[in-house]
Protein backbone atom coordinates (compact mmCIF):
# COMPACT_ATOMS: atom_id res chain seq x y z
CA UNK A 1 0.00 0.00 0.00
CA UNK A 2 1.53 3.38 -1.20
CA UNK A 3 0.86 7.04 1.22
CA UNK A 4 -1.07 7.62 -2.15
CA UNK A 5 -3.43 4.86 -1.10
CA UNK A 6 -4.12 5.47 2.49
CA UNK A 7 -6.00 8.91 2.29
CA UNK A 8 -8.41 7.27 -0.68
CA UNK A 9 -9.07 4.06 2.17
CA UNK A 10 -9.49 6.64 4.81
CA UNK A 11 -12.15 8.91 2.61
CA UNK A 12 -13.71 6.00 1.35
CA UNK A 13 -14.33 4.57 5.22
CA UNK A 14 -15.16 8.67 6.38
CA UNK A 15 -18.04 8.18 3.31
CA UNK A 16 -19.21 4.62 4.37
CA UNK A 17 -19.61 6.19 8.00
CA UNK A 18 -21.54 9.43 6.59
CA UNK A 19 -23.79 6.97 5.00
CA UNK A 20 -24.26 4.98 8.08
CA UNK A 21 -25.14 8.17 9.91
CA UNK A 22 -27.22 9.59 7.24
CA UNK A 23 -29.15 6.38 7.09
CA UNK A 24 -29.79 5.79 11.14
CA UNK A 25 -30.62 9.68 11.18
CA UNK A 26 -33.76 8.76 8.12
CA UNK A 27 -34.53 6.23 9.96
CA UNK A 28 -35.59 7.81 13.24
CA UNK A 29 -36.66 10.71 11.45
CA UNK A 30 -39.76 8.68 9.86
CA UNK A 31 -39.85 6.60 13.00
CA UNK A 32 -40.94 9.41 14.52
CA UNK A 33 -43.44 10.66 12.19
CA UNK A 34 -44.88 7.40 12.35
CA UNK A 35 -45.34 6.67 15.63
CA UNK A 36 -46.26 10.66 16.62
CA UNK A 37 -42.49 10.77 18.56
CA UNK A 38 -42.91 12.23 22.48
CA UNK A 39 -46.29 14.06 21.97
CA UNK A 40 -48.41 11.07 20.35
CA UNK A 41 -47.30 8.88 23.26
CA UNK A 42 -48.51 11.63 25.66
CA UNK A 43 -51.48 12.60 23.70
CA UNK A 44 -52.17 8.25 24.02
CA UNK A 45 -51.22 7.86 27.92
CA UNK A 46 -53.29 11.05 29.32
CA UNK A 47 -57.07 10.01 28.87
CA UNK A 48 -56.51 6.73 30.51
CA UNK A 49 -54.47 8.19 32.87
CA UNK A 50 -56.91 10.90 33.72
CA UNK A 51 -59.98 7.96 33.62
CA UNK A 52 -57.99 5.62 36.37
CA UNK A 53 -57.08 9.13 38.44
CA UNK A 54 -60.93 10.23 38.69
CA UNK A 55 -61.70 7.09 39.66
CA UNK A 56 -59.32 5.98 41.93
CA UNK A 57 -60.30 9.03 43.86
CA UNK A 58 -64.05 9.02 44.17
CA UNK A 59 -65.25 5.78 41.91
CA UNK A 60 -67.46 7.72 39.54
CA UNK A 61 -67.61 6.07 36.07
CA UNK A 62 -69.39 8.62 34.72
CA UNK A 63 -66.98 11.76 35.83
CA UNK A 64 -63.82 9.78 34.80
CA UNK A 65 -65.42 8.70 31.19
CA UNK A 66 -66.34 12.19 30.34
CA UNK A 67 -63.02 13.47 31.87
CA UNK A 68 -61.34 11.29 29.71
CA UNK A 69 -62.79 12.40 26.54
CA UNK A 70 -63.08 15.87 27.25
CA UNK A 71 -59.10 15.77 27.51
CA UNK A 72 -58.73 14.14 24.15
CA UNK A 73 -60.95 16.64 22.53
CA UNK A 74 -58.41 19.33 24.22
CA UNK A 75 -55.73 17.54 22.30
CA UNK A 76 -57.65 17.68 19.07
CA UNK A 77 -57.99 20.98 19.55
CA UNK A 78 -54.78 22.32 20.36
CA UNK A 79 -53.18 20.50 17.03
CA UNK A 80 -55.61 21.95 15.16
CA UNK A 81 -54.94 25.39 16.38
CA UNK A 82 -51.19 24.58 16.13
CA UNK A 83 -51.88 23.36 12.41
CA UNK A 84 -50.27 20.33 13.35
CA UNK A 85 -51.35 16.90 11.76
CA UNK A 86 -54.26 15.25 13.73
CA UNK A 87 -54.44 11.95 13.18
CA UNK A 88 -52.52 10.49 16.76
CA UNK A 89 -55.01 12.75 18.19
CA UNK A 90 -57.99 11.94 16.16
CA UNK A 91 -56.91 8.14 16.99
CA UNK A 92 -56.97 8.50 20.81
CA UNK A 93 -60.13 10.58 20.83
CA UNK A 94 -61.85 7.43 19.04
CA UNK A 95 -60.05 4.85 21.18
CA UNK A 96 -61.63 7.07 24.15
CA UNK A 97 -65.12 7.32 22.77
CA UNK A 98 -65.41 3.71 22.44
CA UNK A 99 -64.23 2.92 25.51
CA UNK A 100 -66.68 5.33 27.03
CA UNK A 101 -69.81 3.97 25.04
CA UNK A 102 -68.55 0.56 26.07
CA UNK A 103 -68.23 1.71 30.13
CA UNK A 104 -71.27 3.08 29.91
CA UNK A 105 -73.51 0.74 28.34
CA UNK A 106 -71.96 -2.36 30.90
CA UNK A 107 -71.53 0.00 33.73
CA UNK A 108 -68.51 -1.46 34.56
CA UNK A 109 -65.25 0.55 34.25
CA UNK A 110 -63.42 -1.54 33.20
CA UNK A 111 -65.12 -1.85 30.14
CA UNK A 112 -63.60 1.67 29.48
CA UNK A 113 -60.24 -0.34 28.35
CA UNK A 114 -61.33 -3.08 26.58
CA UNK A 115 -61.79 -1.42 23.05
CA UNK A 116 -57.83 -0.72 23.51
CA UNK A 117 -57.10 -4.06 24.67
CA UNK A 118 -58.78 -5.83 21.96
CA UNK A 119 -57.70 -3.13 19.07
CA UNK A 120 -53.92 -4.46 20.85
CA UNK A 121 -54.46 -7.85 20.02
CA UNK A 122 -56.10 -7.79 16.55
CA UNK A 123 -52.86 -5.50 16.12
CA UNK A 124 -50.99 -8.07 17.60
CA UNK A 125 -52.27 -10.85 15.17
CA UNK A 126 -52.12 -8.09 11.79
CA UNK A 127 -48.19 -8.20 12.37
CA UNK A 128 -48.00 -11.51 12.82
CA UNK A 129 -50.47 -12.70 9.76
CA UNK A 130 -48.89 -10.48 7.62
CA UNK A 131 -45.61 -11.50 8.00
CA UNK A 132 -46.18 -15.03 7.57
CA UNK A 133 -48.27 -13.90 4.62
CA UNK A 134 -44.96 -11.92 3.09
CA UNK A 135 -45.64 -8.53 3.57
CA UNK A 136 -45.12 -7.03 6.66
CA UNK A 137 -47.22 -4.97 8.42
CA UNK A 138 -44.72 -2.35 10.03
CA UNK A 139 -43.42 -2.07 5.78
CA UNK A 140 -46.99 -0.79 4.76
CA UNK A 141 -46.76 1.59 7.55
CA UNK A 142 -43.50 2.60 6.90
CA UNK A 143 -42.63 2.41 3.18
CA UNK A 144 -45.08 5.47 2.14
CA UNK A 145 -42.87 7.60 4.90
CA UNK A 146 -39.46 6.50 3.56
CA UNK A 147 -40.98 7.14 0.13
CA UNK A 148 -40.07 4.01 -1.08
CA UNK A 149 -43.86 2.55 -0.98
CA UNK A 150 -43.80 -1.47 -1.58
CA UNK A 151 -40.50 -1.25 -3.43
CA UNK A 152 -38.96 -3.02 -0.70
CA UNK A 153 -41.24 -6.30 -1.47
CA UNK A 154 -39.42 -7.60 -4.51
CA UNK A 155 -36.15 -4.97 -5.08
CA UNK A 156 -34.96 -4.67 -1.45
CA UNK A 157 -34.91 -8.47 -0.03
CA UNK A 158 -32.33 -6.70 2.85
CA UNK A 159 -35.19 -4.30 3.50
CA UNK A 160 -37.85 -6.55 3.43
CA UNK A 161 -35.99 -9.09 5.78
CA UNK A 162 -35.61 -6.19 8.63
CA UNK A 163 -39.17 -5.64 8.20
CA UNK A 164 -40.53 -8.59 8.75
CA UNK A 165 -37.96 -8.50 11.50
CA UNK A 166 -39.66 -5.85 12.82
CA UNK A 167 -43.21 -6.89 12.75
CA UNK A 168 -42.36 -9.96 14.51
CA UNK A 169 -41.16 -7.59 17.49
CA UNK A 170 -44.36 -5.55 17.35
CA UNK A 171 -46.50 -8.73 17.21
CA UNK A 172 -44.89 -10.63 20.24
CA UNK A 173 -44.51 -7.49 22.22
CA UNK A 174 -48.21 -6.72 21.70
CA UNK A 175 -48.98 -10.26 22.50
CA UNK A 176 -47.37 -10.81 25.63
CA UNK A 177 -48.58 -6.75 26.83
CA UNK A 178 -52.20 -8.86 25.96
CA UNK A 179 -51.05 -11.48 28.13
CA UNK A 180 -50.50 -9.70 31.21
CA UNK A 181 -53.39 -7.61 30.33
CA UNK A 182 -56.67 -9.87 29.80
CA UNK A 183 -56.10 -11.60 32.63
CA UNK A 184 -56.44 -8.66 34.83
CA UNK A 185 -59.29 -7.27 33.55
CA UNK A 186 -60.97 -10.81 34.72
CA UNK A 187 -59.01 -11.13 38.26
CA UNK A 188 -58.00 -7.67 39.67
CA UNK A 189 -60.43 -4.60 40.49
CA UNK A 190 -60.56 -1.58 38.05
CA UNK A 191 -58.43 0.59 40.64
CA UNK A 192 -55.14 -1.66 39.91
CA UNK A 193 -55.86 -2.83 36.57
CA UNK A 194 -56.12 0.38 35.58
CA UNK A 195 -52.71 1.87 36.86
CA UNK A 196 -51.34 -1.68 35.27
CA UNK A 197 -52.67 -0.85 32.01
CA UNK A 198 -51.59 2.67 31.95
CA UNK A 199 -48.20 1.59 33.82
CA UNK A 200 -48.06 -0.39 30.29
CA UNK A 201 -48.25 2.01 27.87
CA UNK A 202 -45.06 3.60 26.98
CA UNK A 203 -42.57 0.74 27.60
CA UNK A 204 -43.94 -1.81 25.04
CA UNK A 205 -44.05 0.58 22.82
CA UNK A 206 -40.75 2.19 23.28
CA UNK A 207 -38.80 -1.49 23.12
CA UNK A 208 -41.01 -1.81 19.78
CA UNK A 209 -39.75 1.30 18.41
CA UNK A 210 -36.42 0.42 19.08
CA UNK A 211 -35.90 -2.78 17.98
CA UNK A 212 -37.68 -1.27 14.70
CA UNK A 213 -34.94 1.39 15.09
CA UNK A 214 -32.33 -1.65 15.19
CA UNK A 215 -33.09 -3.93 12.40
CA UNK A 216 -33.91 -0.55 9.46
CA UNK A 217 -30.15 1.03 10.52
CA UNK A 218 -29.05 -2.54 10.01
CA UNK A 219 -31.18 -2.66 6.23
CA UNK A 220 -30.11 -1.18 3.12
CA UNK A 221 -31.21 1.85 2.47
CA UNK A 222 -34.89 2.30 0.81
CA UNK A 223 -35.67 3.19 -2.70
CA UNK A 224 -36.90 6.54 -3.31
CA UNK A 225 -39.34 5.47 -5.87
CA UNK A 226 -40.87 8.92 -6.04
CA UNK A 227 -37.60 9.81 -6.94
CA UNK A 228 -37.29 7.11 -9.50
CA UNK A 229 -40.67 8.37 -10.92
CA UNK A 230 -39.72 12.32 -10.85
CA UNK A 231 -36.22 10.94 -12.85
CA UNK A 232 -38.12 8.96 -15.53
CA UNK A 233 -40.64 12.35 -16.33
CA UNK A 234 -38.11 14.16 -16.70
CA UNK A 235 -36.35 11.75 -19.04
CA UNK A 236 -39.27 11.32 -20.86
CA UNK A 237 -39.85 15.26 -21.12
CA UNK A 238 -36.17 15.49 -22.56
CA UNK A 239 -37.10 13.05 -24.92
CA UNK A 240 -39.61 14.81 -26.40
CA UNK A 241 -38.24 17.96 -26.22
CA UNK A 242 -35.04 16.26 -28.40
CA UNK A 243 -37.58 14.88 -30.48
CA UNK A 244 -39.43 18.19 -31.47
CA UNK A 245 -35.99 19.40 -31.96
CA UNK A 246 -34.75 17.12 -34.18
CA UNK A 247 -38.14 17.34 -36.14
CA UNK A 248 -37.93 21.03 -36.26
CA UNK A 249 -34.19 20.83 -37.71
CA UNK A 250 -33.75 21.57 -41.83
Amino acid sequence: MTSLDKPTDQGNADQDQQTASDSRAVTEAALFEAFGGVRGMVETVVPGLLFVTIFTVNKDLHMSAIAALAVSLVLVVVRLVMKDTVKHAFSGVFGVAFGVVFAMMTGNAKDFYLPGMLYTLGLALAYIITTLAGVPLIGLILGPVFKENLSWRTRNPGRKKAYAKASWAWGLILLAKCAILFPLYWWADTTQFGWVLVALKIPPFLLAVYLTWVFLAKAPPPIDVFAEMEAAEKAEKDREAAARVQGGAP
